[in-house]
């Protein structure tokens, strides 16, 4: 019985001195970074996304990894684009004013809770 007392506290004793979950600074699940730029060019903007989560075209569609994931953009509130590396170049845009929706999210595509959104104008 002792033998089963001491396994059971040292069971205790590793539980909670395991890798905590989330960002590793104990504070609780990854909230990644966002910062993004537009660069205008004619009639195309690259736009630049710099973020401390790690954009994994390998993990895209796969099971979550935390701090690993991809990008979601949506220009004019158009279809879901994808993004698989830190930019993506939208071309032949029309004059006018336009808007670029920027979000995080998981290798399963759910999300980070991590959005901008940008207005630009093509002249």
């Amino acid at each position: 019985m002792r033998f089963i007392s001491l396994l059971l506290a040292i069971c205790l004793l590793l539980t909670g001195c395991g890798a905590k979950s989330g960002s590793g600074n104990g504070n609780g699940p990854f909230k990644p970074t966002l910062d993004v730029t537009l660069d205008i060019k004619g009639q195309s903007v690259v736009v630049n996304v710099k973020t401390n989560m790690k954009i994994s075209a390998e993990d895209y569609g796969a099971e979550r990894k935390e701090g690993v994931g991809h990008i979601h953009m949506y220009l004019d509130n158009g279809e879901k684009i994808g993004v698989k590396t830190g930019s993506h170049t939208f071309t032949e845009l029309p004059a006018g004013k336009h808007t670029v929706k920027v979000s995080l999210h998981n290798n399963d595509h759910t999300p980070y809770d991590v959005t901008k959104t940008y207005d630009f104008t093509i002249k």
